[in-house]
């Protein structure tokens, strides 16, 4: 199988990120998936009983935003499937383009940047980069056409 991986976050933020892909779907015929990833590292530094609720919670809020994905899609006429992953979000969207022999991953940028951001510029690249060499998948941004 191979396809387009579009890892969405939710929000206004993820809409460039969104209509790339689907434009991309369109012109590529590939299929597309949209990736939400729980991750929980946040709750490393504390000892709560209430992390697998959390981690439930979570889910279903990725499951919605992946269903809104999904409908937005298909107003474009493009098929998607959504997938929920649990784990660190670079490790998880590496193995999922690897799981499903991805060509294109289309993901977003930063809007915030400082040390304490997931991905500072620097960080995006170097995701970028090890990606595209473990994977394989060209990374597309939403602005790019």
């Amino acid at each position: 199988m191979s396809g387009i991986v579009c890892a969405v976050r939710g929000g206004p933020d993820s809409q460039p990120t969104l209509q790339r892909a689907i434009r991309l779907a369109r012109e590529t015929h590939l299929p597309l998936f949209f990736l939400y990833v729980v991750n929980l590292e946040f709750l490393d530094r504390t000892a709560s009983s209430r992390t697998y609720i959390i981690s439930k919670e979570m889910a279903q809020m990725g499951e919605f935003i992946l269903l809104t994905a999904q409908a937005q899609a298909e107003a474009h006429g493009i098929e998607a499937r959504g997938v929920v992953k649990h784990g660190r979000v670079t490790e998880e969207i590496a193995a999922f383009c690897r799981e499903i022999g991805a060509v294109y991953l289309v993901i977003g940028q930063p809007q915030i940047q400082n040390e304490d951001s997931l991905f500072t510029a620097t960080r995006h690249q170097e995701f970028i980069e090890r990606i595209e060499n473990q994977t394989r998948a060209k990374v597309i941004l939403p602005e790019e056409t």
